[in-house]
């Protein structure tokens, strides 16, 4: 048996593709498990038959799998426009109605989800997650129905999810048998909701989160340590599933950082990634593509090239127009749109970018409360006012259906984009992002209880949108744009409510713009307001003083000078970590309309010792010191000195590492220029 095993696997590789796979094929659905040796050969032939897909011929075009290359790459015009993005994060994992990651928790002893599993479905030994599988139906899954109401709810693009860490493929995948069209509903999910949303005019995405599924479904070879069938192997440990699960792995990890790293996983499940994503990508033709890892998974050895092919067939499909829009959450080498899961940026960011988000959970759970729609829409304004997306996951039950709570939140998101709409499509941010008592401090930051006092505006042409967080007060006033504001030119010719007929009465002074409404505003989620007149409204790219005259320049809308350190966040403080190189610096550009001394202070930690570097301005230089801390999550904030700017303009701040041994790493946070009152 072993002999002629051995000799399968090396005569498939010489035959026919089609041989080769109906070998494979065979071997995965066999029903008795393989021995030892069959095992090993097994998995040699599934690496050397993945290993061709990186010979596999590149998609002709401009783009290269390399960093140097990819990084041409510019954001598409329809996704700016777009702004608001519904996602169906749907899948086996759903069926239960009770929780996210079930496919993962259902193997930890002890778990809330463990303990459910059992008490419905059986233990893990016997009735894993390769059974709930077969109990998804989606029987009564009506995609046009769907896709009518996220229209009406504003959605300008649908994101269909392909693939999430359970492994389980949502299309009709070439190179994988677990997936919807062989098992569960027999359907092809990613391509019913593509015909769906073309039908409506929207443009059509899809999410995969396969790439740690290597680690994530370690647990399945577990065995619980207590209990009556303490040592009694979890389903993953049937050779007969290890496509589904994975081989036996050397460790189980643990749902840390551990599970999005890179180190660990081998070069097979690398190719086997980049096989069914490009399946996926050139089957379906999608515009846009979110991609749930840190960076592009596996990029220097088949990640950029996955995105190569990606962006060039784009370019082929579209005239020479690229219209692909890949999101991802990393920072270093990044060569797409940055996506923040479940947090947004906390001032205007030059490049578009993306807030990933949830009605309740991602999967459906019965359990839960489905947010309001003036909570998503009130965020909506927040990111789109910074230059940001939303991509909004409103999960179905395991039949296709939404809840009642569901519909109730679609009808009024619909209520109020049929009125809003035109102040966040196709609009671009303003100087600053808005005013008022409520800001996103960090990108882990989203649910916020904002007030009438908060205000979030955009742009688009000639007009200036106001956009009040809450039912705004019968006056009002917008201190961003007093009369002596540095934020805008021009005068102000007219004001308007929208949804409400007619000019409203206002005025203009120091304190700002004073709006006088006749009556009750016209909703009380958030109210949005047309200002005419003013000139020069588009966001340059400059940092802009608060209205007290400081400037904050955070890391985030620093402009990095390496590719060694990256934004991290530790206490809410979002820092500079990583910085372990003293030719790596950061830089802000920033508008001075009053030059002057300004003091400086900054928030940093330094746990290796103090810190000697320097902070530049055109013209002028400060030499400064950072005490140690204890540790590197004691953030501190210290008094520097003082700085000299002569001329008013556009000037860039510097801050350099001392080129010596004077130099010790820090964790950033920002800096802050006060002026001096003379």
């Amino acid at each position: 048996m072993i002999g002629s095993l051995r000799g399968g696997v090396f005569q498939g590789l010489e035959s026919s593709k089609s041989e080769a796979n109906s070998k494979l094929e065979m071997m995965k659905t066999q029903k008795t498990k393989l021995p030892i040796l069959g095992i090993l050969a097994l998995a040699l032939f599934q690496s050397l038959e993945m290993s061709r897909a990186a010979d596999e011929a590149m998609v002709p075009g401009p783009f290269q799998p390399s960093y140097d290359s990819l990084k041409a790459y510019k954001c598409p015009e329809w996704y700016q426009d777009a702004k608001f993005g519904m996602w169906a994060h749907w899948g086996p994992q759903g069926v239960p109605e009770e929780s996210d990651w079930y496919a993962r928790n259902m193997y930890v002893e002890g778990s809330p989800t463990y303990k459910s599993h059992l008490e419905h479905y059986g233990h893990p030994s016997k009735s894993g997650f390769k059974d709930i599988i077969q109990l998804w139906h989606a029987e009564k899954f009506d995609p046009d129905r769907l896709m009518a109401l996220y229209k009406k709810a504003g959605a300008k693009y649908f994101v269909s999810m392909a693939c999430h860490h359970d492994n389980f493929d949502l299309w009709n995948s070439k190179f994988h048998r677990w997936n919807a069209v062989n098992m569960g509903p027999h359907k092809d999910i990613v391509g019913l909701w593509q015909a769906a949303a073309l039908k409506q005019g929207l443009r059509f995405g899809v999410s995969e989160h396969m790439a740690p599924s290597f680690k994530w479904f370690s647990v399945a070879h577990n065995a619980d340590k207590d209990g009556p069938l303490a040592g009694v192997p979890y389903d993953g440990n049937d050779p007969a599933s290890y496509d589904l699960y994975g081989p036996k792995p050397e460790k189980i990890w643990s749902a840390g950082a551990e599970l999005w790293q890179e180190s660990g996983m081998p070069d097979s499940w690398k190719l086997e990634w980049y096989r069914r994503c490009n399946d996926l990508l050139a089957t379906y033709r999608p515009d846009y593509v979110y991609s749930d890892y840190g960076n592009v998974p596996f990029r220097r050895e088949v990640g950029w090239k996955l995105l190569a092919n990606y962006y060039n067939r784009s370019l082929a499909d579209h005239g020479g127009r690229l219209e692909a829009v890949y999101t991802g959450k990393g920072e270093t080498e990044r060569v797409y749109v940055r996506d923040f899961e479940s947090g947004a940026a906390g001032e205007v960011r030059a490049e578009p970018w993306q807030m990933d988000w949830c009605i309740a959970n991602f999967f459906y759970d019965k359990r839960l409360t489905v947010r309001p729609a003036s909570t998503v829409i009130r965020l909506l304004a927040d990111v789109v006012s910074k230059n940001g997306n939303l991509l909004l996951s409103i999960p179905q039950k395991p039949d296709g259906t939404l809840d009642d709570q569901t519909e109730k939140f679609m009808a009024e998101m619909a209520d109020w984009m049929a009125v809003n709409s035109e102040a966040i499509f196709g609009t671009r941010p303003f100087k600053i992002n808005g005013e008022g008592p409520t800001q996103i401090k960090n990108f882990g930051q989203h649910e916020l209880p904002y007030t009438p006092r908060d205000i979030r505006f955009t742009t688009q042409g000639g007009t200036l949108y106001a956009i009040v967080l809450g039912t705004p007060e019968n006056e009002f006033t917008i201190a961003s744009l007093a009369q002596n504001s540095p934020l805008v030119s021009g005068e102000i010719t007219g004001v308007e409510m929208i949804g409400q007929l007619g000019a409203l009465k206002w005025e203009r002074t120091d304190a700002g713009l004073t709006i006088h409404l006749p009556g009750e505003a016209p909703n009380k989620i958030a109210v949005a307001f047309k200002i005419a007149g003013l000139t020069d409204l588009a966001f340059d790219g400059l940092i802009y003083p608060a209205m007290n005259g400081e400037f904050t320049l955070g890391v985030a809308a620093a402009e990095r000078h390496g590719q060694q350190f990256v934004v991290a966040n530790e206490k809410d403080q979002p820092h500079m970590a990583a910085w372990s190189k003293d030719d790596e610096w950061l830089s802000w550009r920033l508008k001075i309309s009053r030059p002057g001394t300004y003091a400086i202070r900054i928030v940093s930690s330094a746990a290796g010792g103090e810190s000697t570097f320097t902070i530049e301005a055109d013209g002028a230089s400060l030499i400064a010191k950072f005490p140690g801390t204890p540790t590197w999550d004691d953030f501190r904030t210290v008094e520097l000195g003082k700085l000299t700017v002569k001329e008013a303009g556009a000037t860039t701040i510097r801050f350099k590492p001392a080129v010596d041994k004077a130099w010790r790493p820090l964790n950033l946070v920002s800096i802050m220029l006060q002026r001096e009152k003379k």
